[in-house]
């Protein structure tokens, strides 16, 4: 019994770490966005993935990904390619399974040397690797202080209520994108839920928060 306590313990608390490294990467990826587009544009764009906070969750997949990479791969050459195809496969299916669910897309590389379909170009990839390396360099030795944090009580606690958060930030940002693509082809709202979301998730609030994203008609392959 106590093994099996200890077990359930370690699962938890690897849940919880996996949890705040998915939060810290969505965060650094709305950061890292802005400063983007402040560099490049000079202009100060608000770009978010998802209604509430500043969370861009493919930055927070992308953290993911890398942490459980950089366990794994640590020589920073081999890193650095296994960081550009991982990070290139995650755009390029993010971006397909945006447009297959929701009739967008939130970026169009179709302008840049070899892209694949306008999800995926080299230049991204290469972006990809570099986070990559930096992740190991940077931020992975802090991430594992996390698990001294986590044993305290009061931020298990915190944890739960913000995983409980950040869970219905997912689900109703999902859920209204949804009802807009269906305002669009001109579907009234088929339930209560519909008409919940057409009040108080309108075209005019959703389009603020998802300021970069295009409709699409045909789906590429």
């Amino acid at each position: 019994m106590e093994n099996k306590g200890i077990k359930i313990k370690k699962i938890v608390q690897f849940i919880m770490k996996i949890f705040w490294i998915f939060v810290i990467g969505s965060v650094f990826g709305f950061f890292a966005e802005m400063l983007y587009a402040l560099v490049y544009t000079r202009t100060l764009e608000i770009r978010q993935g998802l209604i509430y906070g500043p969370f861009i969750q493919i930055y927070g997949i992308g953290a993911i990904a890398y942490h459980l990479l950089v366990s794994k791969i640590k020589e920073p050459k081999r890193l650095f390619f296994s960081g550009m195809l991982m990070g290139g496969a995650l755009e390029y299916l993010c971006s397909f399974f945006q447009e297959i669910f929701w009739g967008t897309v939130s970026w169009d590389y179709s302008h840049l040397f070899m892209n694949l379909n306008g999800r995926v170009c080299l230049l991204y990839c290469f972006y990809w690797g570099i986070i990559a390396v930096a992740y190991l360099k940077i931020f992975y030795p802090g991430m594992q202080k996390l698990d001294d944090l986590i044993e305290k009580k009061g931020v298990r606690i915190f944890t739960i209520f913000f995983m409980l958060f950040m869970t219905f930030d997912i689900v109703i940002s999902c859920m209204a994108a949804d009802r807009q693509q269906k305002r669009h082809q001109q579907l009234p709202p088929a339930n209560a839920i519909e008409v919940f979301l057409d009040e108080h998730y309108p075209d005019e609030l959703m389009d603020r928060v998802y300021n970069n994203k295009k409709e699409v008609e045909f789906l590429p392959s």
